[in-house]
């Protein structure tokens, strides 16, 4: 008897496991939530304030590997950095996350990214996460990663998924795992602004970097799991905005979006979008999505020999009351100073114009101009570093 009391105890503990875990990564009805309405999306904005911050990878960190892997993760250096955001004004931070770090040890993952939640609080940046990636590099390897390539941008930086697990649909029970997981463990976190599905997943990568190790019709692999990710992540109910910025092309008309842009407008809580263009193209963009009526991100900007910069595109942000997330921040092993074409041309030093980034490895800004600039437009006195 004594025996079979101790099993039905176990067992109990066990199920009530389960429930708690189920609890954590499914609605009530264990339906996905519905897309956010127009009242529901600026409700929520109308409490952000004026949203400002960088694509955040620590300069230690050469891709979203090496910024979580366990020894590689380097919270001294992400204290610093977010740090000196603090001191500008900023109060978001885009972050990518990647799957096979799920995969590697969910467990020592999750605490990672819970670490990490608290280093940005304590600086007050609520950050965007990243659950996929469409650009760079399509064979993600985990372990050490390698060095950079000297003077190239972002010679290191991985996909998510890679091309074997978006090609083999046996991998997506795994990756179903991962989103529901990471977002089911953070869905009423405030520590967390809001989450970003897919970066660019209709980016082929074309030219000399990886365009030639790409997957065959990669797109039609993209979309039916572009699709599944976002019913995914809204299984979990989050109480934050799910999202996916668009990118290139023209986007004048709903009729005249693509198939997957077509998915990531109307599957957003949200609507976030890249632009690399000169001020003119960012009000042209900005004025094409206000048809949506539903807040606004422009989640990747700022490429100084384009025209993009933080002089030209934040007046016209704070213009429209659109959150703007510059890509680089501190110039490191993704080697963002340098430009696209680094991988077709050869540079042997510092070009004379950053293409990204804001500072250097010491704390110094690139453009004390820059700096005094998004301070203005924060509202936000400097503070000591720290």
């Amino acid at each position: 008897m004594k025996r079979n009391s101790l099993y039905l105890l176990a067992l109990f503990c066990w199920l009530f496991t389960q429930s708690c875990t189920r609890t954590g990564t499914e609605t009530a009805s264990g339906e996905a939530r519905e897309v956010w309405s127009k009242k529901q999306a600026n409700a929520w904005y109308d409490k952000q304030g004026f949203l400002i911050g960088p694509n955040f990878s620590p300069s230690t960190a050469i891709n979203q590997l090496e910024m979580w892997q366990k020894e590689s993760f380097d919270t001294a250096t992400i204290n610093r950095e977010l740090g000196w955001a603090r001191t500008i004004g900023m109060n978001t931070a885009r972050v990518y996350l990647h799957d096979l770090l799920w995969q590697q040890d969910s467990l020592g993952f999750l605490k990672r990214i819970d670490t990490f939640l608290d280093i940005a609080e304590r600086h007050n940046i609520r950050p965007m996460l990243v659950i996929f990636d469409s650009v760079w590099d399509p064979h993600p390897k985990l372990g050490k990663q390698r060095e950079p390539r000297p003077h190239v941008h972002n010679s290191g930086w991985v996909q998510s998924p890679g091309y074997e697990a978006l090609r083999d649909s046996t991998h997506y029970p795994r990756l179903e795992r991962y989103v529901k997981g990471v977002i089911g463990r953070f869905r009423n976190d405030q520590r967390v602004l809001a989450w970003d599905i897919w970066n660019e997943p209709y980016n082929l990568n074309e030219g000399a970097a990886y365009g030639k190790q790409e997957l065959p019709n990669k797109l039609t692999y993209v979309l039916p799991l572009l699709k599944k990710s976002f019913v995914w992540a809204r299984s979990v109910n989050p109480d934050q905005p799910v999202t996916a910025a668009v990118w290139a092309g023209n986007w004048s008309t709903h009729e005249g979006l693509s198939p997957i842009q077509k998915v990531m407008i109307e599957e957003s809580d949200i609507i976030t979008f890249h632009n690399y263009g000169p001020p003119q193209e960012l009000e042209e963009r900005i004025n094409w999505l206000q048809r949506y009526g539903k807040p606004m991100i422009c989640t990747e900007y700022m490429a100084r020999p384009n025209g993009s910069t933080f002089q030209s595109s934040l007046p016209i942000a704070r213009k429209y009351n659109v959150g703007m997330i510059n890509w680089g921040f501190v110039s490191g092993k993704s080697q963002t100073i340098y430009p696209w074409d680094s991988w077709e041309k050869q540079y042997t030093a510092e070009p004379p114009v950053w293409f990204h980034d804001i500072f250097r490895a010491d704390g110094t800004p690139y453009s004390q101009a820059e700096v005094d600039l998004i301070k203005s437009m924060t509202q936000v006195k400097a503070k000591a570093k720290q």
